[in-house]
């Protein structure tokens, strides 16, 4: 299991739920698979009945079984759970890598991560400087895990300092 969030309080009186989500944001979390709360040492499971996104990393939510304020107090700092695969960091750590552009040219060094929230990026160290380029899937043309490059569509004038 991992861990992926805490409730920090009831809200209403209908068993609403303020929970804080680390790790993943909440427009990530998928509605369809189970949270799991510790009770008495035991994963117990919830689905979500209702979620409401509250900013970056925050949602109300209704967890199955949870219908007024008494049953929602109960879970005030309870710690979510999820299975250890559902939520697996996909990123790998870059640093080090090589960029190439869409034609194999050598664009620099990959130099740390940037996450973003919805918006993962890397720092490119060019010959001219580092800029921040933006890690999406579209983008991606190639990754070599071999010889530890990454080819790239970059958009034009994200390299030009």
């Amino acid at each position: 299991m991992q861990r992926i969030g805490q409730v920090l309080k009831s809200n209403g009186r209908d068993g609403e739920l303020l929970v804080s989500f680390s790790g993943i944001a909440p427009e990530e979390i998928d509605l369809e698979e189970p949270v799991f709360i510790e009770f008495d040492g035991l994963p117990v499971p919830f689905y979500f009945e209702a979620f409401n996104q509250r900013g970056n990393t925050r949602a109300l939510v209704r967890l199955t079984g949870v219908h007024n304020l008494t049953d929602a107090d109960e879970f005030a700092g309870a710690i979510l759970y999820a299975e250890d695969d559902l939520y697996e960091d996909e990123e790998q750590d870059l640093t080090g890598w090589t960029v190439l552009d869409a034609d194999g040219t050598k664009a620099g060094t990959v130099t740390a991560h940037e996450d973003i929230p919805g918006n993962p990026c890397i720092w490119v160290e060019t010959g001219h400087g580092e800029c921040l380029l933006p890690l999406r899937e579209e983008l991606v043309l190639d990754v070599d895990e071999t010889e530890k490059t990454l080819r790239m569509e970059i958009p034009e004038g994200l390299l030009d300092l």
